[in-house]
Parts: C-alpha cells; structure tokens; sequence
C-alpha cells in the first residue's frame, strides 16, 4: 500500500517555481518579498517581525475571517505556516498540506503514516512544527523519526529517511532547517534515554552528509565531561526546536534539551552539550563554538530559542544572539564568537543565584544544593520554565523582546533511578505542578528589555497561560493566542488588547503575516495539543480539531 494519499484540486494553474538559497537568505529582511514566507521564524534571524503596517492600532477592529480549512486532526497545531507564489503548506502529526492561500482550497494533502505505538514514545506531543522549503521540494519530520522530501507541486513522497528508532525512545516533530543547501534535522528522546544529535541531509538525494551528536562522545571534545565516561550514551540533549543561522558568518545555531536521565546519579561532570547552544557549519556539522546554560542539567532546562539581533550593550552595538531560557535567565551572547555580555533573571527563579559573567557560569542556589542532597524543593521555574517553547518575537526597531511567559513552581525530587530499558521513561524524578491559581498569575504577556531582562510592560494571566508564539508587526501591533481559542491583537507600546476571535479549538501555534495583490493577511492554526498539562485551568470539554484561519480587514 502506498505511504502517501495526495489530493489534487486539478483546476489550480502550477504550483510554485523552486526556491533558491538567495531567496531564504532575504526571506525577513528588507530584501525579501513579503507575499512569501520562506524559513521557520519569519527569516533566520527568526525575529518573526514583519514591517507590514496595513494593519495597524488605528484599524485592527476591521480584521475578519476571510477563510478557514479543516486539517483533519486531532492530535493538535502548533505548526508555522510556510508561503511560496500564492501557495501555503501546513503540517501536523497526520498531514502535510498545500493550500491556496487566499481561499483556503487544498491543492493536494499527503498522509503521514506511522505505527499506531509510536505517541506512546513522543514528548512532548503528538505535534510538528512545520515545514522546510527549498528547490521546489518540502521537508519535513515524523512522529517515527523520518525525514521526508516531497515534490512542492504534488505532495508526493520523493524520498524518505530513517533517522532512528522510534521504539528506542527516539522521535521528530522539529521543523527542518535548511542552510547553505544543507536540510538539517534534529530529534526529541532526552526523556528516553537517547543519544540525541543532528543530521546533514542532501536536499535532492536524501543521502546523510553528517551528524554531530550532542552528547559528546570517545575522541570529541567535551567527552571528558561525562562522568562515568559511557554516561554519553544516555545523555540526551533533545535538538527539538529549529536553530537560527547567519548566512554572513555560515554559522547556524541550535539549541540543546536537558540531559538524561534527570537524576544524575549515573551522569556527574557539566556533560556537554546538553543544555547548550552550539554553533555549527552546516555543510559539515563542526562545532565552532558551543556556550552551557545549565552544566549538569538536573532541572529539565532545555535551551532552544536563538533570536538573533544588533543591540547595544554596554554602550557598544553587537550582533548577538538572544535566548530567554526555560531556566528564568535571559542570555545575550556574540553570536560571532560565543561570549557571553549578558544574563540576568526575566521570571522567579530559585535553582540559581545568578549567573557568573566571568566563568560563564550559574551560581547555583541553596534549594538546589538541597535537591543534589536528596530533598524535596519547591523550583522556581517549574519545569515547564519561565517560557516553554513558544516563540518570543523581536522587533529590530524597539529593541525589544515580546514573549508569553510562565509564573509557576515545581515540587520536585530524585526518585530511585530504575535500569535503562529502551523506549521507556528514563528520569529518576518526581515533578507535581500546584493547581492553577484563580487569584495571582500563571503567567504574563510582555515587552521584554533583553540586556536588562526587565519589562518595558506586563499583562498578568490570571487563571490559564498562554502557549502561543508571538508575531509583532510594523503596524506597532503583536499577536498570540489562547488556550481558549482566541487569537488576539495587543498594543505594542503597552500590551492592552485591541482584538480578539474566538477559533474553533485553542490556539498554541504560530501566527504569521503576509500579503498578496497588495493586501495583508494574518494566519494562525487553531487545535489544541502538546503536553497534557497545558489544560490545567481549562475546561475538560475544549474542543480539539485542528484548522487555518486567515483574517484580513473588513472593507468599509
């Protein structure tokens, strides 16, 4: 039986030319063209900031739905939509699509067929977040860990590649990177007891260039941070959320998950990479320079986002990078060389006092030398963090960071930590989450100073969390969404809501911006999904079903 369905809607006239590596090299930048968008983050610098202005604080009570298309899932959107010449591809853990994107009509929709045994392996859920787009071909991972090329006008399967096993621990929900003409992929399993990595694939062939584990192993440097040495084999490092890149510097920059099992009393030394960013070539996969958040991990601080920007800092404009890590601190670091300017806390937190600007260092705290003793602590983050995956936004001209962030405490402690058995939970701890508070906050929206990690504003959540990527637009507008199904649109300069739809599902995607013939639309996937946890405060009845929904404004 064939591994794809594709539908065809035969009276659409030809799908897109192939996109070249200029072409995501402008894709966010004043040279690219705003009716497409062409990398994960808006441009990779992944700012997701658009200039686009038509829509704006004067105006955005006009906005209005002007299409919405079943996705035929239940499992849950939390992918970034792609656009090429009028054409927009959406994934999920079922589907890959490729729709008109004025009219929502589906152009073709290919199965993504895994074993029915594999959710069971997945953290942390069912989900994908999104596709790659190069050389007239879309990209993308699996829940049974394959990477997979499909032809852009079809949707059908041009090859496929097995990365792991999936019955090992091992999945793929990360959208592919692709840089210098190189599909990079990485994999989830840290809580697995997996070895995680990167891979280098060639777009036309599928062939494996390289893969950079992310564990350091016999013969690569930081091996010997891996105490007892085997320890690597288990380490994790999850590589699930896509790097940023520099074209200039042909450097790309991928963050690390916590390091495995939990517990470390099998796993002692800071244990590279985990809880990292590494900076690496992507024709190669050499590590150029690597900086540690969280020298061995026990806290689950997996460090993904890697905003790139020019900023001042000290007086002195800098191109760095800007990570607001799940731990509460807020990285800025020379993206050129790896140095550290900055880190200072954006959120409660209690595992570390600060972090030591000359050693690079967290100073950890007595609640976690307590936990290391063997004690139950109440952890500021929880570990869910101060921010989960869900993207910050940055708007080059403000200089600011926009992000939906957690306010929230683990009870937690080691537990026994029971043998190795693969594709089973490997962790050694116990983590219980307090009830959502009715009364103080779970979270915040907020404009975020990222030298200073101090707000510019703060919308307390009081009762629920948001989960959803933000998008900040030269109409001095920012867009998110809710767990509840809204989609929304603040004031830049002070976070009030200007505008709200309520979708069919809850929204914990990302919204993009975009236009065609002159006109500007917003786009958002609306189902509910990720770790269950993300329904604590919501009712038990809120409807899954996954859906795209574009809005533009009403004309008077």
């Amino acid at each position: 039986m064939k591994k794809f369905f594709a539908l065809f809607v035969m009276a659409f006239a030809g799908i897109a030319s192939a996109q070249t590596d200029a072409e995501l090299r402008a894709d966010g930048t004043k040279a690219g063209n705003t009716d497409n968008i062409l990398t994960y983050g808006m441009g990779y610098h992944q700012n997701r900031y658009s200039p686009l202005n038509q829509i704006n604080k004067r105006n955005v009570k006009r906005l209005v739905p002007v299409w919405s298309t079943s996705l035929d899932n239940e499992l849950g959107e939390q992918a970034q939509p792609l656009i090429y010449d009028g054409v927009m591809y959406v994934s999920n853990a079922r589907w890959t699509y490729a729709m008109d994107a004025l009219t929502g009509r589906v152009i073709w929709r290919t199965a993504v067929n895994f074993d029915p045994g594999t959710p069971r392996v997945v953290c942390c859920g069912n989900s994908n977040k999104g596709v790659a787009l190069y050389n007239g071909k879309v990209f993308r991972t699996t829940l049974d860990a394959h990477v997979i090329a499909l032809d852009q006008k079809t949707g059908k399967e041009i090859w496929r590649e097995k990365v792991a096993e999936w019955k090992e621990g091992y999945s793929l929900t990360v959208a592919p990177q692709v840089a210098n003409g190189v599909v990079i992929t990485g994999c989830s399993g840290a809580e697995f007891g997996a070895r995680c990595f990167l891979d280098g694939w060639d777009p036309e062939t599928g062939k494996k260039l390289w893969r950079r584990y992310t564990t350091a192993g016999p013969g690569e440097k930081g091996h010997e941070t891996w105490e007892p040495r085997e320890a690597y084999l288990r380490g994790g490092a999850s590589t699930w959320i896509t790097g940023s890149y520099d074209p200039d510097l042909d450097l790309a920059y991928w963050g690390t998950g916590n390091a495995g099992p939990w517990n470390d009393a099998k796993r002692k030394g800071d244990n590279l990479y985990a809880a990292s960013v590494i900076a690496i070539r992507p024709k190669t996969g050499e590590i150029v320079w690597h900086y540690q958040f969280a020298p061995n991990d026990v806290w689950d601080w997996d460090s993904w986002e890697l905003i790139l920007g020019e900023i001042r800092v000290s007086g002195q404009p800098r191109k760095v990078i800007m990570h607001m890590s799940r731990n509460g601190f807020l990285y800025v670091i020379d993206r050129a060389t790896g140095q550290l300017l900055s880190a200072n806390p954006y959120e409660r937190v209690n595992w570390a006092t600060h972090v030591d600007l000359k050693t690079g260092r967290p100073v950890e705290s007595e609640e976690s030398k307590k936990l290391r003793a063997g004690e139950t602590i109440q952890l500021w983050p929880s570990i869910n963090g101060a921010k989960n995956w869900p993207h910050a936004a940055f708007n080059p001209n403000t200089g600011l960071l926009y992000a939906n962030t957690l306010h929230s405490y683990s009870t937690f402690r080691f537990t026994p930590l029971a043998e190795y058995k693969p594709g089973f939970r490997y962790q050694g701890i116990e983590n219980i989450y307090p009830p959502t508070p009715t009364d103080t906050p779970s979270g915040h929206m907020e404009a975020i100073d990222p030298v200073t990690a101090k707000p510019k504003w703060r919308v307390p959540l009081v009762g629920y969390r948001n989960a959803s990527a933000m998008l900040a637009t030269g109409g001095n507008l920012i867009f998110t969404g809710k767990f509840s199904g809204e989609v929304i649109a603040l004031d830049a300069d002070n976070g009030d809501q200007l505008w709200s739809f309520k979708t069919s599902s809850s929204v914990n995607s990302q919204p993009v911006t975009w236009t065609k013939n002159g006109k500007q639309y917003v786009t958002v996937l609306s189902g509910i999904g990720g770790v269950s946890s993300a329904r604590r405060g919501l009712p038990a009845n809120l409807p899954a079903g996954g859906s795209v929904w574009t809005f533009a404004l009403f004309e008077q």
